[in-house]
C-alpha cells in the first residue's frame, strides 16, 4: 500500500510538472486568439518589424492598423456599457501563472520562469490598458470636451506610470539565444508578443488622442441610441467621400442630416410650444382673462427666442454636442434680455387692463399713484434684468453690490437733482395737493395736470401747450388747485344802476334777486345737502373746508360809486364744472336783467356830468 501511494504521488508530481510546462503555452495561445483585434495587431506589428518587409507593404499594413483602431473604437462605443461592466482584468490567468512561476523557481526551470513572467507582464499591461479605457469611457458622459481632454491626458500619464515597472527588464539577451528548447522558443515568442503589446499600448494612446473628438461626438449619439445608424452612415463610401471634403470645416454628413432634421422639428414645434404656453397661461386663474392680450404682446418675442434656440442647437450640433463654445455666454445674455422684455410686456399688459377695469368701477382712482407705481415696477424689472445679465456675463455681483456702498455717496452727489425730483414726487403723492386732471396754478403757470412722473409733472395749458415742472420745484411752491372743491363754484358781481333810480324800486329788485337765487336749483344755499363719502375724518379740521363746500349767498346794496349805485351779488353754484358753471351764470344774468327791467331800473355806465355856471 505504501509503494502504491508513493507511485501515485510520483504520478501526480509528474502531472503537475507536465502542466507547468504545457499550460502557459496553451494559455497564451488561447487567450490572445480569443482577442481577435489584439491578435491581429500583434501579427501586423511583427510583420512590420520584419526586416524583409518592403516600404509599400509597411504602408499598407500601417493603414490597415489605423482602420482596425477606428473600427475598434466604433465597437467600444456601440458596446460601451458592456465593456465598462465586464472589462477583462485577467486576474485568473495572472493568479495561475504566479503559482506556476513559484513551482518553476523551485525546480529551477529558468526559461519557464522567464516565459511565464513575461506572460504575466503582458496580462498586467492589458489590464492597465483596459482600466484606462474604462475610465475614459466613463468620463465621456460627465465632462465637457475641454475637461474630457484634460482627463484623457491624465489617464495617459497614469497608464505610463502603471506600465513603467513592467518595462524595466531588458530581454534582448534571451531573444539572442538559439537553442532547440521549446520552452525557450515559447519564452522568446512571449517576449516578442510583450514588446508588441507595449507598442500596441503606445498606438492606443496615439489613436485615442487622434480620435478624441470623434469619440466625444459619437458618445453623444450613443446617449440618444443613435450610435449604430450614425456609424453605418459614416462608414458608407458616399459619406466618407463627402466627409473628406467638409470635415476640415467642422462638418460631416451626419451633422448636416441632424441640422436639417432639427430645423424642421423646431419649425413644427414652434406652434406646439406656443399652444402649450397659451394653455399654461390660461391655467393660471389670475392671468386667464388677460391670456389673449399677453400672447399677442409676446408672440414676436417668443418667435425670436425660438429662432435663437434653433441657432444655438445647430451650433451645438456643429460643436459635436459639446456646447456652443464662446457663444454660450452671448446666448445666455440674449435670453436674459428677451425674458426681461417678456416679463415687462406681461406685467404692463396686465396692469393696463387692470387700470381700465378700475377706471370703469371707480372714477376717483388715484391715477398718478398708479402711474408712479407702474414706473417703479418697470424700473425694478429692468434693474433685476440688468443684474441677471451682469451675472450671466460673469460679473461678480457681490463685488458690484458692495461697491455700491462705497460709490453710493458719489452717485448721490452726482444725481442730487434726480434724487430731489424723486423725493419731490413722493412729497406730491403723499400730500395729495393735486392729482392728474386737476386745474392748478403755480406762480404764473396755469393748466391741467397731465401726469405726475418720477422726475417732472407735466401741465397742459389752456392754449394747448405742455409745460414740464421738476417735482423738486413743484413740491416747494405755492399751488392753487381749482379742482379741490366738492360743492360751490363762486359767482361774484357788482351791478351798477343809475342814480336816478327810486329807492323803493331798488329795494324790490334786491328782494326779488335774493328770492330768485335761493329758489334756483343750481345755486347752493344753506339748505343744500351734501353727502360725504366718509362719515369720519382723522383730522381735526372743518369737514366743509376739508372737502371744499361753499354755500354762501349774499345780495346787498353795496356802495354809492362815482357813476352808479352798486349791488353786490355773491353766491356759489352747486356744480364745480366750468361749462356747467357758465351755463348757470348765464341763466342768472338773464334773470337779473328781467328783474331790473320789471322794476324800472337801468344799468349805469361810467359817465361824467358837466355843469356850466352862469355869471
Amino acid at each position: 500500500m505504501t509503494k502504491i501511494t508513493e507511485q501515485k504521488e510520483l504520478l501526480i508530481k509528474k502531472l503537475i510538472i507536465f502542466l507547468i510546462l504545457t499550460l502557459p503555452l496553451l494559455a497564451v495561445e488561447s487567450n490572445f486568439k480569443e482577442l481577435p483585434f489584439l491578435y491581429k495587431q500583434i501579427e501586423l506589428i511583427q510583420q512590420i518589424n520584419d526586416s524583409n518587409a518592403t516600404q509599400e507593404k509597411i504602408m499598407l499594413m500601417a493603414q490597415e492598423q489605423k482602420n482596425l483602431y477606428s473600427q475598434r473604437l466604433d465597437e467600444f462605443l456601440i458596446h460601451k456599457e458592456e465593456f465598462i461592466n465586464n472589462y477583462k482584468t485577467f486576474d485568473t490567468q495572472i493568479f495561475a501563472l504566479e503559482k506556476i512561476i513559484k513551482l518553476n523557481k523551485r525546480l529551477e526551470n529558468n526559461y519557464a520562469v522567464i516565459r511565464d513572467e513575461v506572460l504575466v507582464k503582458s496580462y498586467k499591461l492589458l489590464y492597465a490598458q483596459n482600466k484606462m479605457l474604462k475610465n475614459i469611457l466613463l468620463a465621456l458622459n460627465d465632462m465637457s470636451f475641454v475637461e474630457y481632454q484634460a482627463y484623457m491626458h491624465e489617464m495617459f500619464a497614469k497608464n505610463q506610470e502603471d506600465i513603467a515597472p513592467l518595462t524595466s527588464v531588458e530581454y534582448s539577451d534571451i531573444l539572442a539565444l538559439n537553442q532547440d528548447s521549446k520552452i525557450l522558443q515559447q519564452a522568446q515568442q512571449n517576449i516578442k508578443d510583450f514588446y508588441a503589446l507595449i507598442e500596441i499600448n503606445a498606438d492606443v494612446l496615439k489613436y485615442l488622442s487622434m480620435f478624441e473628438k470623434k469619440m466625444y461626438r459619437l458618445n453623444k449619439y450613443s446617449n440618444f441610441n443613435l450610435i449604430k445608424p450614425v456609424i453605418f452612415i459614416n462608414n458608407t463610401s458616399v459619406a466618407q467621400s463627402i466627409n473628406s471634403i467638409i470635415e476640415p470645416y467642422g462638418f460631416s454628413v451626419v451633422k448636416i442630416i441632424f441640422m436639417i432634421v432639427v430645423s424642421i422639428l423646431m419649425y413644427i414645434l414652434r406652434t406646439y410650444i406656443y399652444i402649450k404656453i397659451e394653455s399654461f397661461i390660461v391655467k393660471i386663474n389670475s392671468l386667464k382673462k388677460y391670456s389673449q392680450d399677453i400672447l399677442n404682446s409676446i408672440r414676436k418675442l417668443m418667435e425670436i427666442m425660438m429662432i435663437f434656440i434653433s441657432i444655438e442647437i445647430l451650433i451645438f450640433i456643429y460643436y459635436d454636442f459639446s456646447g456652443v463654445g464662446n457663444l454660450s455666454e452671448l446666448f445666455r445674455i440674449f435670453y436674459a434680455i428677451l425674458l426681461t422684455f417678456i416679463v415687462y410686456r406681461v406685467i404692463n399688459i396686465v396692469l393696463s387692463i387692470k387700470i381700465q377695469e378700475m377706471q370703469t368701477v371707480d372714477k376717483k382712482i388715484k391715477r398718478e399713484v398708479v402711474n408712479v407705481g407702474i414706473k417703479i415696477i418697470n424700473f425694478v424689472i429692468m434693474i433685476i434684468g440688468f443684474l441677471v445679465i451682469l451675472y450671466l456675463a460673469g460679473v461678480n455681483l457681490t463685488a458690484v453690490l458692495s461697491g455700491l456702498g462705497i460709490g453710493g455717496l458719489a452717485v448721490a452727489l452726482a444725481s442730487k437733482d434726480s434724487l430731489a425730483n424723486f423725493f419731490g414726487t413722493l412729497s406730491i403723492l403723499f400730500s395729495d395737493v393735486f392729482s392728474q386732471g386737476d386745474w392748478i396754478v403755480v406762480n404764473d403757470l396755469e393748466g391741467t395736470v397731465v401726469e405726475i412722473g418720477l422726475r417732472v409733472t407735466t401741465l397742459r395749458t389752456f392754449d394747448n401747450a405742455i409745460i414740464a415742472i421738476p417735482n423738486s420745484i413743484l413740491a416747494n411752491k405755492e399751488v392753487k388747485n381749482w379742482n379741490k372743491r366738492s360743492l360751490g363754484r363762486r359767482i361774484k358781481m357788482n351791478l351798477g344802476i343809475k342814480y336816478n333810480s327810486k329807492s323803493e324800486d331798488i329795494r324790490n329788485a334786491l328782494l326779488q334777486i335774493r328770492q330768485m337765487l335761493e329758489a334756483h336749483p343750481q345755486i347752493a344755499t344753506e339748505n343744500t345737502k351734501y353727502n360725504y363719502q366718509s362719515t369720519r375724518s382723522s383730522k381735526l379740521v372743518s369737514r366743509e373746508d376739508e372737502v371744499g363746500i361753499k354755500k354762501t349767498l349774499f345780495v346787498f346794496l353795496d356802495e354809492f360809486a362815482p357813476s352808479s349805485i352798486n349791488i353786490l351779488i355773491y353766491c356759489f353754484t352747486k356744480s364745480v364744472v366750468w361749462s356747467e358753471w357758465l351755463e348757470v351764470k348765464e341763466d342768472i344774468l338773464f334773470k337779473i336783467m328781467e328783474i331790473l327791467e320789471k322794476n324800472s331800473l337801468e344799468f349805469a355806465f361810467p359817465s361824467m356830468s358837466i355843469y356850466k355856471e352862469s355869471d
